[in-house]
């Protein structure tokens, strides 16, 4: 039987949805030959993306931008893949879907459209590669430390 503070912690990652070109664009930082030792998976990707915009203004407002310009003319029925993001990350990205500017009297996005625009916010920026890899990196040193701080 697992320990009771094991069985009762929420999952480390959720699953979230990207659209189609965000995905394919996460996929080509996955195989770049600069994603390595570590190589940075889904997840971690992902997660640097939303960490990296939610983190500062100017890309907040760089996403609000997305989401009611590009994404907006998308065919909203347009299929997206599944992709996972780290607990952390997600707590962030679900803040902002209740956040003011999502809620009445303006357009709702859905949570998948907010992870897909921070992978295009990131995208549309200077060496979005390396930045990404660079915070997958500071986010990955920051689960460490607060897993070894739980088991002390």
């Amino acid at each position: 039987m697992p320990h009771t503070a094991v069985a009762t912690q929420p999952p480390a990652i959720v699953m979230t949805r990207v659209w189609l070109v965000e995905h394919d664009w996460l996929h080509s930082v996955y195989a770049s030959s600069a994603n390595h030792s570590p190589k940075f998976r889904f997840p971690d990707l992902l997660s640097a993306c939303i960490a990296l915009v939610l983190a500062s203004s100017d890309a907040m407002a760089a996403l609000q931008r997305f989401l009611s310009t590009e994404l907006g003319r998308r065919d909203g029925s347009a299929p997206r893949r599944s992709c996972h993001v780290w607990r952390r990350q997600f707590d962030d990205l679900l803040r902002e879907h209740r956040a003011a500017w999502n809620s009445h009297p303006n357009p709702k996005f859905d949570l998948d459209d907010i992870a897909t625009g921070c992978v295009a916010v990131v995208r549309a920026g200077d060496d979005p590669i390396g930045r990404v890899l660079q915070q997958a990196r500071v986010n990955y040193a920051a689960r460490s430390t607060a897993d070894r701080d739980l088991q002390a």
